[in-house]
């Protein structure tokens, strides 16, 4: 897990509570957009990016979309001390998995990293009511709804919408995604049902029962 964050102290608090009240998980440190992409050149093997959004040379909203072009399916977290609807809203839509405000607590923190890690999206309760209009507020863990193996939580959600006729685009506004993200779920629904176009999913889905819905 990298951490991208260039207060010391913050960052060495976000160290201390993920070790506190985390999994046992690997973490490590970047104190710049800069230092944790060379970080990531290196062949290193990250599961989950945290970072703030107020960075020095290439801010978090930059770096977000540097890390959606570089691996789409990478999940990041938002950490930062802004958590107004429009911040929320903006790291949301460029492709964060998460957004945690450096006001909420250790607790929440673990929360949404455990929810990130098992394929969801996470946004707190007392800000779901900011989360863009369209997008629907996720709880926080729960079943796979689609209930197809090597499928995670993110893939299913966009699989229920796939099947209800939805595009790439409507399915990205209800979920708060990035268009990208959707197509790199798509691709892998696709190879984990043995698929190769949308229409092969649907018919997949008849046969097996688990189209929900639409059909008589």
């Amino acid at each position: 897990m990298l951490i991208i964050e260039d207060h010391a102290l913050v960052r060495e608090g976000l160290v201390q509570t993920l070790n506190r009240f985390g999994d046992g998980w690997e973490l490590v440190e970047a104190a710049d957009a800069a230092q944790a992409l060379s970080f990531m050149g290196d062949g290193q093997e990250i599961d989950l990016v945290l970072t703030d959004l107020m960075l020095p040379g290439m801010n978090g909203f930059s770096l977000l979309a540097t890390l959606r072009e570089q691996d789409p399916s990478l999940p990041v977290i938002v950490v930062s001390a802004l958590a107004d609807a429009a911040t929320v809203r903006r790291a949301m839509r460029q492709g964060a998995s998460g957004f945690v405000s450096k006001g909420d607590s250790g607790v929440q923190l673990v929360q949404a990293v455990r929810t990130v890690l098992d394929g969801g999206l996470y946004i707190p309760p007392e800000r779901r009511s900011s989360t863009p209009r369209g997008v629907r507020a996720l709880p926080a863990s729960g079943p796979v709804p689609a209930g197809e193996r090597g499928l995670t939580q993110a893939q299913a959600r966009v699989l229920d919408l796939l099947a209800q006729g939805h595009t790439n685009r409507e399915i990205a506004e209800s979920l708060g995604l990035a268009e990208g993200t959707v197509k790199v779920h798509i691709t892998r629904i696709f190879r984990v049902m043995k698929v190769s176009s949308r229409a092969q999913v649907l018919i997949a889905l008849a046969q097996r029962g688990t189209r929900k819905g639409g059909q008589g």
